[in-house]
């Protein structure tokens, strides 16, 4: 019983780590297509709201990895309307952050 119980284990470990894998390729591959503003188009462009703040929470440990190689990559848009954009903003990284909890 106890070998069958670790085969078990082991199965599930090699799936959550499969679903971990391929989470991070799509989202590497939806943030590759993120198209880089200068700072003075953003200032002038229509600001982010609650949705952009969302998909920026989401993306956002993808893009802090960006941003550590590459200068043009933000993790937090500098023309958002307030308050609504980092209500969004801490939602998506508490969403990002929720699929790493463990389950006692």
């Amino acid at each position: 019983m106890m070998k069958k119980q670790i085969h078990i284990k082991q199965k599930t470990i090699d799936m959550s780590l499969a679903i971990v894998i391929g989470m991070l390729a799509i989202a590497l591959f939806l943030t590759g297509c993120a198209d880089p503003f200068e700072l003075a188009e953003t200032v002038v462009a229509k600001p982010d709201g609650f949705w952009w703040g969302l998909w920026h929470g989401m993306v956002c440990p993808f893009a802090f990895i960006g941003s550590l190689f590459n200068d043009s990559i933000a993790i937090y848009s500098a023309n958002n309307k307030g308050g609504l954009y980092d209500f969004g903003f801490c939602l998506g990284v508490g969403a990002f952050t929720l699929g790493f909890s463990s389950h006692s």
